[in-house]
């Protein structure tokens, strides 16, 4: 069943199992999410649910988008600060107002997280595309550089797809097929195995992984 959550990234620890193997995980607080509009095949084209996460002050809150949770979930409505459609095999399950909590997922669950990754500037080939460097003996002349920009006259020009030195990270970025290593619905924890992409207070999106 495709399930999915979103989550802020708290940080990075470790745990032990019970057989005292250290596991690396990253800890996120998902949910609640709660369900601001429902999308429907008969007046949208396609299904899923539009859910807010994150509190926000009311003050911050363009008159648009408090009247779009005023219309949806009453005039004592409480803003959000994130929405988001999240595209969920049983949205018919969900009402408008309900919360999706971290116990919809479970120890050894595998799961897509789908975040935007650290922002490194401006990078040169090495770093940015694990380019070798050059000889760095004396008279060398070439240590970092990018090398060939490609053929002479034909077709005189640098190609398509040449790897550059340029702006390196701060994109939408996945790590696929990692393992739920635990839970915690009373703090609306989930811990997964490694790292995933962004800083500490992050947004991203748990799924269920598109690999078996």
């Amino acid at each position: 069943m495709k399930k999915a959550i979103l989550a802020k990234k708290l940080g990075m620890t470790q745990i032990f199992e019970e057989n005292g193997t250290v596991v690396p995980v990253t800890v996120l607080e998902a949910g609640p999410c709660v369900v601001v509009q429902k999308k429907t095949v008969e007046k949208d084209g396609y299904a899923a649910l539009q859910v807010g996460f994150g509190e926000i002050r009311e003050k911050l809150v363009s008159k648009p988008r408090a009247g779009h949770f005023s219309a949806h979930l009453g005039a004592n409505a409480t803003p959000k600060r994130v929405l988001q459609e999240l595209k969920l095999d049983d949205c018919d399950a969900f009402e408008v107002g309900a919360e999706i909590k971290a116990d919809m997922f479970e120890k050894g669950d595998l799961v897509d997280v789908t975040g935007t990754s650290k922002g490194k500037g401006f990078q040169g080939a090495i770093k940015r595309h694990n380019m070798h460097r050059g000889p760095m003996t004396h008279g060398s002349k070439y240590h970092r550089g990018h090398g060939s920009m490609g053929s002479g006259t034909t077709p005189g020009k640098v190609r398509k797809g040449k790897k550059l030195p340029g702006h390196m990270g701060a994109r939408k970025t996945t790590i696929q097929n990692i393992e739920v290593v635990r839970t915690d619905a009373e703090k609306n924890l989930i811990l997964v195995r490694g790292a995933v992409p962004g800083i500490k207070g992050a947004l991203v999106t748990i799924k269920s992984t598109v690999k078996v």
